[in-house]
């Protein structure tokens, strides 16, 4: 006899078997749980793209691309995070999975936290008066790793963000949520996140050399390292030594927080080196509240913990005598 379908409706139908929670002693299960979660979800950009800030941005990092003005112009890529932040007083949207996840890993004594990479997917160019929305996900939790400032789990999330419903670009950002090294010194300097964007720049330095991008196309110089010319888009380039010659372009004292590494109040400048870029470094050899705008600097190294070395500055005047 068939099997007649009214009457297996009929039928009393199993139930789903639950899924298991994980043991509560099994903390890479219950980590690993988080992966594929929501942590921002339908969220609408607290501002449309616009022209002000475009301008402010470009104003910050010296870039002058005639793209960014006009009636046609369009935001620089690496603007895409600036469209989705919230600001002090945040985002509606967010789930509560992601402090969940950071307050597990609190729980399991990985109580410090530092940003490690971000890595951007641009699609198609934003313009102004596009009005944003993202979703955001927790895509991976690592196990655990063992790094110098202390062992703990690298977690990842990506946010796809959208306009009119089509994918614009995606943003993934990852932190290291860690223990801290106990019973031995903290190291003296966080280690710089070298990647095969910039890897040439610090092979350039442990030569104490300092390197600068020049694209093979338009010859346009440019620092931070990048993978392609924001100038004109090429994706060659060679490099050009430093001359070492600069001054300080602007400067903020931090007083805090304060970092173990670090002994505030201390003077964070940006200086303008001879070719034309500009880079974040420190005025060693000079007290915080002597550093000025226009001071002149010389280019100089600096060994930290016997392996970590960093391009410093120091102003001409001690250069000289020295």
């Amino acid at each position: 006899m068939g099997d007649d379908p009214d009457n297996r409706a009929s039928r009393p139908q199993p139930r789903p078997q639950a899924q298991p929670h994980p043991r509560a002693d099994d903390l890479p299960t219950r980590l690993k749980s988080y992966e594929g979660h929501p942590a921002a979800v339908s969220v609408t950009g607290k501002d449309p793209v616009n022209l002000p800030m475009i301008r402010h941005w470009c104003e910050a990092l010296g870039d002058s691309h005639p793209a960014y003005t006009g009636p046609d112009a369009v935001a620089p890529p690496t603007m895409l995070q600036a469209w989705t932040m919230g600001g002090l007083a945040g985002h509606t949207g967010r789930s509560s999975s992601y402090d969940e996840l950071l307050a597990l890993l609190d729980a399991s004594g990985c109580t410090s936290v530092v940003a490690t990479d971000c890595e951007q997917e641009y699609l198609q160019p934003l313009r102004p008066g596009d009005e944003i929305t993202f979703d955001t996900v927790i895509e991976s939790v690592s196990d655990r790793k063992a790094t110098k400032l202390g062992t703990g789990h690298f977690v990842t999330t990506r946010t796809d963000v959208r306009v009119g419903g089509a994918l614009v670009g995606t943003h993934r950002f990852r932190i290291l949520k860690y223990a801290p090294v106990q019973g031995k010194k903290t190291p003296a300097r966080p280690r710089p996140v070298v990647n095969r964007d910039n890897a040439g720049f610090w092979e350039g330095v442990a030569q104490r050399r300092l390197l600068i991008q020049r694209c093979t196309a338009c010859a346009t110089l440019r620092f931070p390292w990048l993978p392609g010319c924001a100038h004109c888009g090429g994706p060659d380039w060679d490099t050009v030594e430093a001359s070492g010659e600069g001054t300080v372009y602007s400067y903020v004292v931090m007083h805090h927080p304060s970092f173990p590494a670090f002994d505030p109040p201390y003077a964070v400048v940006l200086v303008e080196l001879a070719e034309g870029v500009r880079m974040i470094s420190n005025v060693v050899g000079t007290p915080y509240d002597k550093v000025r705008i226009g001071m002149p600097v010389r280019l100089a190294f600096r060994t930290y913990d016997g392996d970590l070395t960093l391009p410093v500055f120091r102003a001409a005047d001690e250069e000289a005598a020295v």
